[in-house]
């Protein structure tokens, strides 16, 4: 249990006492000068009973003392105007909870959860704007596992309808296979010649008619269209293995999306459909609209309009492959299981629309289904858009993003020709994390890579993911702001200093001293990390429950600021030994904790930079 969810049971028990049914919050004071701990609960408690703030505060704080001298928590607890209660830590126990900074609560044992995300489109582009639900989606499956959930990974590919079709013929009229098959970026001919059949098509509408045809024989089983529509996904998923290697996603973290690696795409469901038909026509859900579509209508106080399930011909839309995801979902995982949709908020309308029909179907809770919302990113001249031709192929923006980084790399570590080559590459004397060191041309551009892919993740997960993104070159690898490489810069200057502690035990105790541990006096910036560290397990619980990684993002940042700060005021390596061996100890569970957390946003943390 958390020191936060120790406070708030100990304060629960006070109110209930009072005769009061309050749900108390605790949070973190902004100035660490007015406590580590504070709460408004005598504030919401006065109202209902009518009485002055400070002196139910006191009365409050008079039973927490007194459960104090049992729990030995809180070295001080006062009220203070206009009816705050704030409290302070012992040292004692911000070193036992600092010391443990790693370890996380497991509130999700025993509990099935799948995290839909990604889900891109076979033989279309992994643009920049799949990476959001990427990298968020593996961020909140790694929240999930660390504090205990039961995970799958799920990647809802885009695998069928019309528009393949409208590939199988600009392959076999226009395309190459033997050039398809042997191409790095099979996808990008793919989409050549997808853009070549609607340019063919402005001029001669019959080839949407011959389309269709082929997605009709695709339907039908045929055996030609069948082995090209296998062969369009085999290309795709050459290029897109190449990308979730190269972000690490989900390999990194030792899982793989379900259905061996590649998620339950939309075609798995084909003959899934019917059923979801004749349970919606059996409990009297579909009804014929007014342009000869089957639809669903909703509940007037819900506000949703009518959702589509079958098209005026009878083709099949989303909502039906979706239907069929989910009640095979409820089969195979259990009737408890809880289901996350990371997706783009453009599509919060169509998800409760879904959840809604879910929930009137009787198949799932209302809590059960979860939407995870990410806004758009935007470049500085706008909306990237495929149809304006402006489209961000992911594949670029991280091969950029790694030549930067290299980049960088290069003028903090160069060589004495001014160009890379096989020989080691000197150090620049001003580097902080490794003056002594050299580092080889493989060093160089394995780093890069932890570098370049760091920023593009940080730069999205610092932020709540409905927050739209203007992207900022710039902004993304700056080594001095709020950035990946800022974080992964203060991890390997931990690593640096403890490379110099001479096999010091690094396990994190507070030095005796003469006076003892009770009335050691800490500096400041010791005590303000010690509190950030024993904060480590309370920030992944929340990001864990809200389903918000920036809230990691935001809470190593300000550990990385207080570690800067406390390097910068106070002597570490020579310090008298018993005051260098607890800030060598205190560097040591900084730097775990940072590693820890960068490792649930899926973000590498190099030991050298």
């Amino acid at each position: 249990m958390t020191i936060k969810q120790q406070l708030v049971e100990e304060i629960s028990k006070v109110t209930k006492s009072l005769g009061l049914d309050i749900e108390p919050k605790v949070e973190y004071p902004a100035d660490s000068k007015h406590g580590d701990y504070s709460t408004n609960v005598a504030l919401v408690a006065a109202k209902q009973l009518k009485r002055n703030p400070i002196e139910l505060g006191e009365e409050i704080v008079e039973e927490l003392r007194s459960k104090n001298q049992e729990l030995r928590i809180f070295e001080k607890i006062e009220v203070v105007k206009p009816g705050f209660i704030n409290f302070w830590i012992t040292q004692e126990f911000l070193v036992q909870k600092a010391q443990n900074s790693t370890e996380i609560s497991k509130i999700g044992k025993g509990k099935k959860v799948i995290v839909e995300y990604s889900s891109p489109n076979i033989a279309k582009p992994f643009t920049i704007g799949h990476l959001r639900s990427t990298i968020i989606g593996d961020a909140i499956a790694n929240l999930l596992e660390t504090t205990g959930h039961e995970v799958y990974r799920d990647s809802h590919v885009g695998d069928w309808g019309t528009q393949f079709g409208k590939q199988i013929y600009a392959i076999k009229e226009w395309g190459n296979e033997e050039e398809i098959s042997k191409s790095d970026r099979p996808v990008k001919l793919l989409v050549e010649l997808y853009v070549r059949f609607h340019q063919e098509a402005e001029k001669n509408p019959e080839l949407e008619d011959k389309a269709r045809a082929w997605f009709k024989k695709l339907e039908n089983r045929d055996a030609e269209a069948k082995e090209l529509w296998k062969k369009c996904i085999d290309w795709s998923w050459k290029e897109f293995d190449a990308i979730y290697d190269e972000l690490g996603v989900p390999s990194q973290q030792g899982a793989e999306f379900e259905n061996n690696g590649r998620g339950y795409g939309e075609s798995f469901f084909e003959d899934k459909m019917d059923v979801i038909i004749e349970e919606l026509e059996k409990k009297g859900l579909l009804k014929i609209g007014k342009e000869g579509a089957k639809i669903v209508e909703f509940d007037e106080a819900t506000k949703l309009p009518p959702l589509m399930i079958l098209k005026k011909d009878g083709a099949t839309l989303y909502a039906t492959r979706d239907l069929a995801t989910d009640k095979f979902r409820l089969e195979k995982y259990g009737s408890d299981i809880l289901v996350i949709n990371e997706v783009g908020v453009e599509q919060s309308l169509y998800f409760q629309q879904l959840y809604e029909l879910e929930h009137m179907l009787g198949w799932y809770k209302k809590d059960q289904r979860v939407n995870v919302k990410h806004g758009l990113i935007r470049f500085k001249d706008g909306k990237m858009s495929t149809r304006k031709g402006n489209t961000i192929w992911l594949e670029d923006v991280l091969d950029e993003a790694e030549s930067r980084a290299f980049r960088l790399m290069k003028r903090e570590f160069p060589d004495t020709d001014g160009a890379f080559g096989t020989e080691d590459i000197k150090i620049n004397k001003k580097s902080e994390s490794a003056k002594e060191h050299k580092m080889n041309t493989g060093e160089i551009f394995k780093i890069s890579k932890q570098v370049g892919i760091g920023a593009i993740k940080w730069n999205d997960l610092k932020r709540d993911a409905k927050q739209d993104i203007m992207f900022d070159w710039d902004d993304v690898l700056n080594m001095q702001g709020n950035s990946g490489p800022y974080l992964q810069y203060v991890y390997a200057r931990t690593q640096s200093l403890l490379a110099k502690s001479e096999g010091k035990d690094l396990r994190l105790n507070l030095p005796a001293g003469e006076a003892g541990i009770k009335d050691l006096r800490l500096e400041p910036e010791e005590r303000d990390l010690l509190r950030l560290l024993s904060k480590s397990d309370e920030v992944i619980v929340e990001a864990a429950e809200r389903l918000s990684p920036h809230i990691v993002a935001n809470y190593l940042f300000e550990l990385a600021q207080a570690f800067n700060l406390f390097y910068q005021r106070h002597l570490i390596l020579k310090a008298e030994e018993d005051t260098r061996d607890f800030r060598l100890s205190l560097t040591n569970s900084t730097g775990e904790t940072i590693k820890k957390g960068l490792y649930l946003l899926g973000i590498e943390a190099p030991s050298k930079m």
